[in-house]
């Protein structure tokens, strides 16, 4: 059984907003992913002249939505990805579509580990995951100054240490 009263976690937003670089790292990430498509079929239509009407229309086709979702998706997601920490729990928020919400009991969490793929580190960002042995998987903070993912890193380190485990 928990030493914990069953009130004390209550699903609410978390309070701290990930570092706005974020957009410009979620933006990156969009851009690579969509715009190599209409890349491709804007240079067919500039270079195979018997086709230009059907790579000219592809083109437009390809880049409409690959547009939008690289003007929405960033600004949309740094609205939704939040975190916290407190003496008891983590706290996240994340996704843009499909929004999820997840608390972690600090007496449930395995390991606590940073992550920075190449694109976070052109932004100085950084990510932390934490993970548990829930079925529902670990819970990944990203969009994190590289400073304050370190800083969190420590301190959740220092208090899942100080927790007994739950084996609940």
């Amino acid at each position: 059984m928990s030493d914990h009263p069953v009130g004390e976690w209550r699903l609410r937003p978390p309070r701290e907003r990930v570092h706005p670089r974020a957009i410009g790292w979620w933006a990156s990430q969009a851009a690579l992913i969509g715009l190599p498509l209409p890349l491709t079929f804007a240079i067919l239509w500039l270079t195979i002249p018997p086709t230009r009407g059907f790579f000219g229309w592809a083109t437009v086709i390809a880049l409409v939505p690959a547009v939008v979702y690289n003007v929405v998706m960033p600004a949309w997601r740094y609205r939704v990805h939040r975190w916290e920490t407190t003496d008891t729990a983590v706290y996240a928020a994340s996704g843009w579509l499909w929004q999820r919400w997840r608390i972690v009991p600090l007496s449930r969490v395995q390991t606590v580990d940073t992550v920075r793929g190449p694109l976070q580190q052109m932004f100085g960002l950084s990510g932390v995951t934490v993970t548990t042995a829930s079925a529902a998987g670990a819970v990944k903070i990203n969009g994190l100054d590289q400073r304050v993912a370190a800083g969190l890193v420590e301190r959740l380190t220092r208090s899942t240490e100080a927790i007994p485990v739950d084996a609940t």
